[in-house]
């Protein structure tokens, strides 16, 4: 697939995090991953490894084991991650199942 911006990744992200239980599980581990990087700053540096472990140990499992596909971060890796935290925010105001509905169909 040929993406030359986000906007056009945008589609082909909602449409690989479909199911509700999929991106809930993304949610998790985009906030546990936020958190991760405030204990590190506030505690210890070392902390900022577990941020990108802990975000993607949800994020994938959801992928393998929830939704059956592979993960956009494989081939898009920052597109990605904005689509995540887009997604998060989508989630945080209620209006992430609209986008589903729109992408999807």
């Amino acid at each position: 697939m040929n993406i030359r911006n986000f906007a056009e990744f945008w589609p082909y992200y909602v449409r690989a995090h479909s199911k509700s239980r999929t991106r809930i599980l993304h949610a998790i581990g985009s906030v546990l991953a936020v958190a991760s990087v405030a204990i590190a700053f506030a505690f210890s540096l070392w902390f900022l490894l577990a941020a990108p472990l802990i975000g993607y140990a949800f994020a994938w499992y959801a992928h393998f084991f929830v939704e059956h596909n592979k993960p956009a971060t494989f081939g898009h890796p920052f597109y990605s991650l904005a689509a995540d935290y887009r997604m998060l925010f989508l989630m945080m105001a209620g209006r992430m199942d609209q986008e589903v509905v729109r992408c999807c169909g």
